[in-house]
């Protein structure tokens, strides 16, 4: 991701999220040297991204986001499975992640693709009305990820 890609990137997230990350939030996230990732279609066309910050021997997935578009496709999987192999190839640990309850589908994603529930952010999310939503931490060991080959194809 470069700060060319941000108006794409905050007009994915705006389409997909209740209460959307700004681009002033992205940016910030770039220049603090977080890892971040623009996934496109051959042609160009901008799919969806990922914002990961590297702690000491593990990594932070701070947003994994696939334009409405293109949800239901296993786009989000396969970028999971290619960003879990790509940490561990460049030395992480584990990933650590939040996840809103009623996120559904993002829970059932990241249990399929190993990750455990360890603990609970309350008040974590801004929601409807002024309230907030607890996140569900969730953590995945690395380096026991299946080889990026094996990660099941997709057409779309």
């Amino acid at each position: 991701m470069h700060v060319s890609d941000l108006a794409a990137v905050a007009q994915i997230e705006a389409r997909i999220f209740a209460f959307p990350w700004t681009v002033g939030n992205f940016s910030d996230s770039l220049a603090a040297g977080y890892d971040a990732w623009v996934f496109e279609a051959y042609g160009g066309a901008m799919l969806g991204y990922a914002m990961l910050m590297w702690l000491p021997d593990e990594v932070h997935l701070l947003n994994l986001s696939v334009d409405e578009s293109m949800q239901g496709r296993g786009l989000g999987e396969a970028w999971l499975r290619w960003l879990l192999d790509n940490m561990a190839q460049r030395g992480a640990r584990s990933m650590l992640l939040e996840c809103r309850p009623s996120n559904t589908i993002g829970l059932r994603l990241y249990e399929r693709t190993g990750f455990a529930r360890i603990g609970l952010r309350r008040r974590y999310y801004p929601a409807a009305g002024g309230t907030r939503e607890d996140a569900i931490v969730m953590v995945r060991r690395l380096g026991d990820v299946a080889d990026i080959d094996d990660v099941k194809s997709f057409h779309g």
